[in-house]
């Protein structure tokens, strides 16, 4: 088995420094897949827990090499703590590089080489050795892209800065925030007690083509699909993400079941997966 992957570009940089801080709030343990043509963050979650699906194209990486488990099943999972990671690569925002390298340094190794710019003809660099296991193919299944129905609605988000900042006022009030949303580009989030409601609307937010043939199948687009989730499980999910600028973000409501969010930018992409509390 062999892996290794070279970043270069300053804003390929930054943004993944952004998943992996992303990947460590929301699970302790992290799985990276190494596929042919594409890196993926696969935090294991457990039934009735939110779960996070991060992808990072081969397309972004300077160099990306890999050499699977064998020819037929060529692909490397590796099992290692989401904090490690994310703290090797914190400082790789002023970098000229980052590189990530599969070793043995007695015990298999994910190495993270973070060179930093200095004088001319001179580099510096931070060289982190994380330990990984190495998992067997029959342990694979388990870390299998979560899969949901198709949803029962497609809105895009409003601004993800907005967002956060209306989540947090809700997440003061109650525990769990009610998410709806239609076929005609409309959103409203709102939080319930006792003593009062808070809502927000969003208005013409837009639907994804996809969503808007849902028309033609018998449903009403003024017609509110809801979904009651855990405001916190939100929030984290939240928490930075407004720095990523995606050029494309959306919000998937399967019937008081499952709220799927999807945020991409160009050949990086994060799933967000809460089912309803």
């Amino acid at each position: 088995m062999k892996f290794r992957a070279k970043i270069t570009s300053k804003s390929i940089l930054e943004l993944f420094i952004l998943v992996s801080g992303t990947v460590a709030r929301l699970a302790k343990v992290c799985v990276l897949r190494v596929c042919p043509d594409r890196l993926c963050f696969c935090p294991p979650g457990l039934l009735g827990e939110a779960q996070l699906w991060g992808e990072v194209r081969r397309g972004v990486f300077r160099h990306f090499c890999m050499e699977g488990v064998s020819e037929e099943f060529n692909e490397i999972y590796l099992e290692l703590m989401s904090e490690h990671l994310a703290r090797a690569v914190r400082n790789a925002g002023h970098a000229s590089s980052l590189k990530l390298q599969l070793t043995n340094k007695r015990r298999p190794c994910l190495t993270v080489v973070v060179e930093l710019a200095s004088c001319p003809g001179h580099s510096r660099a931070m060289v982190h050795d994380l330990p990984v296991k190495v998992l067997p193919r029959r342990w694979w299944k388990e870390c299998a892209e979560p899969r949901v129905p198709a949803s029962d609605v497609s809105v895009s988000l409003p601004a993800l800065k907005t967002l956060k900042s209306m989540v947090e006022r809700m997440a003061n009030v109650g525990d769990r925030v009610l998410v709806e949303a239609n076929l005609n580009g409309n959103m409203n989030l709102s939080v319930e007690t006792d003593m009062v409601t808070i809502k927000s609307y969003f208005k013409n937010l837009g639907n994804p083509p996809e969503a808007v043939l849902n028309v033609t199948k018998g449903k009403d687009p003024e017609n509110m699909v809801q979904v009651r989730v855990d405001n916190r499980k939100l929030l984290l999910f939240f928490e930075g993400q407004q720095q990523i600028n995606p050029t494309m973000a959306l919000c998937n409501i399967l019937s008081n079941t499952l709220l799927h969010l999807v945020l991409v930018h160009d050949d990086i992409s994060l799933q967000y997966f809460i089912p309803a509390s």
